[in-house]
């Protein structure tokens, strides 16, 4: 057999039949019949895991089953089913985004690359996925996994920033006209489960006879990486009780990730009459390292303007991001 594009997608699909992933958001043999389901897994997918995702997605559907339920509902109903999956930015891009289908498409999915990219926190890898999968169109798309497989295959060992546009070429012959939705899945797949970054399986690989890297010492190099160094950030975060053993919180209002969520008081900032707990946690956000060191306040008076008690027992009612709960299960 020849080396062709049609011959290697082909043999990738006959794989995928037999041994690919049955995800909740998956439809083989073609479209998605929900598109809306495709558009929620792709943005709880970014940065993170499909197996982390799974059951975020089954309660997510079941509370906001169609785009009408999610674009009716509060930013603050999605945060609560959101806690704990992080990047809160994509909780909030999900919501504005079927807020705008609802306003603007009249509940129906876009189907074109122009209008797809109108939503907002679609991206270039976003965009193919959601026409692939939900639309069944000849798009490329390509993750990690796939830039992996094609530099794999073709053996390019130089860093992977100096080879990015040749990987992309080459990722866009390979592509299937004829079964769009399923390529794109199988070669996800493909990268998840058998081409790996660690240990791959090469020897049960659809695609072994053709890859360049098989048998190779350096296939687990590929493709070259350069690792980015996690700045390491210090700062104060307060538990303040008041008598009742009430806890002190407030809402963030400021940009970024985890804007819109419910927090204790933290930063570089310090307050009068703190104990120092002795205790830090820390967390790994995408290029930064967080260290928040644990101070205790007994205190009926906030500290901070907009701050407000709540007890524990109703916490279950805030949206708190994982570096909030963090702070609390590690409390003094």
């Amino acid at each position: 057999m020849k080396k062709t594009k049609e011959n290697l997608a082909d043999l990738l699909l006959v794989w995928f039949k037999v041994h690919g992933r049955e995800l909740p958001w998956r439809h083989r043999g073609g479209a998605h019949p929900d598109p809306y389901a495709v558009f929620v897994s792709e943005f709880m997918l970014q940065q993170t895991t499909v197996k982390t995702v799974i059951p975020y997605f089954a309660r997510f559907m079941a509370h906001f089953p169609t785009v009408n339920d999610l674009a009716q509902a509060s930013l603050e109903e999605v945060y609560q089913l959101w806690q704990g999956l992080g990047y809160y930015t994509r909780a909030r891009s999900l919501h504005a985004s079927a807020q705008m289908i609802v306003k603007d498409f009249n509940g129906k999915f876009p189907s074109t690359r122009e209008d797809v990219l109108k939503l907002k926190g679609i991206g270039p890898y976003s965009v193919a996925s959601i026409l692939a999968l939900a639309f069944n169109q000849p798009e490329t798309v390509i993750d990690g996994n796939v830039m992996r497989i094609i530099a794999r295959l073709y053996h390019l060992a130089e860093p992977l920033e100096d080879i990015k546009e040749i990987v992309k070429a080459k990722a866009h012959e390979l592509k299937s006209l004829k079964h769009p939705a399923d390529y794109a899945s199988a070669i996800m797949d493909l990268g998840a489960t058998v081409c790996t970054p660690k240990k791959p399986q090469c020897l049960i690989c659809p695609w072994q006879r053709f890859c360049q890297s098989y048998g190779k010492d350096d296939v687990e190099l590929i493709p070259l990486r350069q690792k980015m160094l996690k700045k390491e950030q210090q700062g104060n975060v307060y538990l303040v009780y008041n008598k009742k053993g009430d806890v002190l919180i407030r809402k963030r209002t400021e940009k970024g990730l985890l804007s819109g969520l419910y927090e204790f008081p933290w930063g570089d900032m310090t307050f009068k009459g703190a104990i120092d707990s002795q205790k830090e946690i820390s967390h790994i956000f995408t290029h930064i390292k967080l260290i928040l060191r644990i101070y205790v306040i007994r205190s009926d008076t906030s500290p901070i303007d907009d701050g407000f008690f709540v007890s524990p027992k109703e916490f279950k009612n805030y949206a708190f991001s994982t570096l909030m709960k963090k702070v609390w299960q590690n409390r003094p």
